[in-house]
């Protein structure tokens, strides 16, 4: 098979990164690269998905990313993975086998090990020029279920109508769980034993990176965990924080101390981010500090800073993100692009954050980490399939009102010369709704 009709197969079947952004994987795969990582160092607190594939499905992992290497035309390929893995790190080099041209990396438990700059920086030595991509140091990165749904797609055919859910917090039975695509995440909920708590909150994703979400909203292709947290919780407490309130508090407590910036994962390696200076800026307004606020171009959103750095519980990382938004609207880019990066790299062990001490840090030490994988194939009786899930155009539907779909066909296509992502039926059923950002479905009893 050529590359053309792998990346087709790729394509066709709505792959998309599994972390927020939704990168269409596709798209990643139409260039040349010297190396392919496949990503499954999992570093957010209370999640276990690319754990439990890695254990489960580790042939299919190391054949996407193979396949992987072969569109890229890469000659080496890494599955980077946690030393404390070790039913993951034995299942995936008994799949890898005798293959020379791919190999075990084995990173230490630390946070942010996952995020795809510093995982270069830590597998290759090779730093990522600021407001670069992997691909500029001759790298591509992938998530581990990316790749098993790159396999899948290739040999299987198979589309992407499916996630892989980590449920935790204050519910009765934390697990994994294989849900459709567009299930409704109080139904998701109800599948771990329901909520234990009366009053409680919902994080869509890590601790560190998520967002509260409600029982209404759906699942998504990027959703990798449903985290359950009592509403007075410090995490949820401070996610509920409207930006003025946090401003207002930079403004009046930040004493400058640096520690935001002495633990910023891309300062340490160089990227001209230093987030007390941005604190300190926004005391004198966008218009007047612009040179000193454009380092919020390169914050990765890791919340280092607010989660474990800052002892006066502010958030530069929402402040960065502020910034950020506000610098777009004034027609403002970033200039910060040097390939020239001097910080200490990421292998400074001194200033490395083990996850064992951020969990605490984050007040979720009495939750568990390694979570169960329910083998059941759950369905729903109604699922809302959103159309901007990724990264680039809006897809366009290519159903309508009443018509009969199966689970893996085609409703929505991506946008004549556009970046996006196809999308298909994730449940048996009639399409009730068609709008320009979704499509519902309810299955036929």
């Amino acid at each position: 098979m050529t590359k053309i009709e792998i990346i087709k197969k790729i394509r066709d079947a709505g792959i998309i990164g599994k972390g927020g952004a939704g990168f269409p994987a596709y798209a990643k795969l139409e260039c040349e690269a010297e190396f392919v990582l496949a990503n499954g160092a999992e570093c957010e607190q209370l999640l276990s998905n690319d754990k439990v594939l890695m254990e489960r499905f580790p042939a299919e992992i190391v054949e996407g990313l193979r396949l992987s290497m072969r569109c890229v035309g890469a000659k080496k390929g890494y599955l980077c993975i946690k030393k404390k893995y070790t039913k993951a790190k034995d299942a995936l080099q008994r799949a890898i086998g005798s293959d020379k041209n791919v190999e075990l990396f084995l990173l230490d438990d630390f946070y942010p090990a996952g995020d795809e700059v510093i995982m270069v920086q830590e597998v290759l030595g090779r730093r990522v020029p600021e407001g670069g991509l992997p691909l500029d140091v001759g790298v591509v990165v992938n998530n581990v279920g990316s790749l098993k749904k790159i396999y899948k797609a290739v040999a299987k055919d198979e589309n992407v109508t499916r996630k892989y859910v980590s449920v935790n917090g204050e519910v009765a039975q934390p697990k994994v769980v294989n849900v459709p695509i567009g299930m409704r995440v109080s139904d998701v909920l109800a599948l771990a034993g329901d909520v234990t708590v009366d009053a409680y909150a919902i994080i869509s994703g890590g601790p560190n990176m998520g967002r509260l979400v409600s029982g209404d909203d759906v699942i998504k292709k990027t959703t990798g965990a449903l985290i359950v947290l009592p509403a007075d919780h410090p995490l949820i407490e401070k996610q509920k924080l409207n930006m003025a309130m946090i401003l207002k508090r930079a403004k009046a407590v930040c004493t400058n101390c640096s520690l935001c910036s002495g633990m910023c994962p891309r300062n340490i390696i160089g990227h001209n981010i230093h987030p007390h200076k941005i604190m300190r800026a926004i005391n004198l307004g966008l218009d007047s500090q612009v040179n000193a606020l454009t380092g919020a171009f390169l914050c990765s959103g890791c919340g280092v800073c607010e989660n474990f750095a800052c002892y006066m519980f502010l958030s530069p990382r929402m402040v960065c993100q502020t910034v950020k938004a506000e610098l777009i609207k004034k027609g403002v880019k970033n200039p910060h692009r040097s390939t020239l990066c001097e910080g200490e790299g990421a292998n400074n062990i001194q200033r490395k954050i083990p996850s064992k001490r951020l969990k605490a840090r984050l007040g979720l030490s009495n939750y568990i980490d390694a979570l169960p994988l329910d083998d059941n194939h759950y369905l729903a009786d109604e699922v809302t399939i959103m159309l901007n899930q990724h990264i680039g155009a809006v897809s366009v539907p290519t159903v309508a009102v009443g018509d009969t779909v199966l689970a893996g066909d085609k409703i929505a296509e991506i946008p004549t010369g556009k970046l996006g992502a196809v999308y298909h039926a994730s449940i048996d059923g009639r399409v009730g709704r068609v709008s320009d950002d979704s499509i519902q479905i309810r299955r036929e009893k």
